[in-house]
């Protein structure tokens, strides 16, 4: 429950709304940052209070901590205006994982939506880092406009890769755009991949995860094998708050990452 003190070691502006913090400890570095790719820290501006961030660095990057922030509130607010130099407290890391391991041998199908390419990045890494144990890796992305495009030069790179498929989309072309404009679950449904031998990956607003999974099942991608992650109403990370309670888990101790069928239940239903 005790905040970690940590200094900015650089601030990078991703979007007009979101932003991306190095955090380095100060003293001596707490089990050398390790994580798993999914899991997330709790974020304290102190003064202001804490807030439930995925960590989206390179799990083999020991000694740093890379968050991608969007402002939505006022700790993100407070975390918004902090500079180089600045320093903040940090709990973590909480929660489970993306099935990286349990994906290997297995076409991956990685879907974000916004934001929510953030948690899903530390995955790309570790596949990257070991891509002849995986069969087609497809990535599906999509913002609400060009702008919002997170890791612009990250995306470019990954782009060229031939072991790579990305799929970018934008709801709303702004400028002289040359990709594909509509929403993210309609990439699924020209994805190169086997159905029956594919692990997806979801992440992003829930209306968008709901219409991902369908179109996820329509190609035949069994639900145990669809993952998706519910962040969402964190405040302790540690269960005893009830904030994120979700049926008879709480999201910050059983999750983030849920398999499909396990919340299928309640995850039809609106406004769990």
């Amino acid at each position: 429950m005790l905040p970690v003190p940590h200094r900015v070691a650089r601030v990078r502006r991703e979007t007009a709304d979101t932003f991306t913090l190095d955090l380095v400890p100060i003293g001596p570095a707490p089990a050398e940052h390790g994580f798993l790719p999914g899991q997330f820290n709790m974020l304290y501006a102190f003064g202001v209070g804490e807030v439930a961030i995925s960590i989206s660095g390179d799990p083999a990057e020991r000694g740093v901590l890379r968050h991608t922030t969007r402002i939505v509130g006022t700790v993100t607010q407070a975390l918004g205006r902090l500079e180089r130099g600045s320093v903040l407290g940090v709990r973590g890391p909480f929660g489970n994982a993306w099935p990286v391991e349990e994906a290997e041998g297995h076409d991956v199908v990685l879907v974000a939506g916004g934001i929510g390419l953030a948690p899903l990045r530390p995955v790309l890494y570790r596949i990257m880092a070991r891509r002849p144990l995986y069969g087609r890796v497809v990535l599906a992305y999509g913002t609400r406009t060009p702008a919002d495009i997170l890791y612009r030069s990250e995306l470019a790179r990954w782009r060229s890769r031939p072991d790579l498929e990305m799929l970018v989309t934008v709801d709303r072309a702004v400028g002289a755009w040359p990709g594909k404009v509509g929403v993210v679950p309609a990439l699924i449904r020209r994805a190169p991949f086997d159905p029956t031998a594919t692990i997806a990956m979801v992440c992003g607003p829930e209306v968008m995860m709901r219409f991902s999974v369908e179109q996820l099942r329509t190609r035949g991608v069994p639900p145990e094998r669809i993952h998706l992650s519910m962040e969402r109403n964190m405040k302790c990370a540690v269960a005893l708050c009830g904030h994120c309670q979700y049926g008879p888990a709480f999201v910050c101790k059983d999750g983030p990452v849920f398999r499909f069928d396990r919340i299928e239940r309640l995850f039809n239903q609106p406004e769990i």
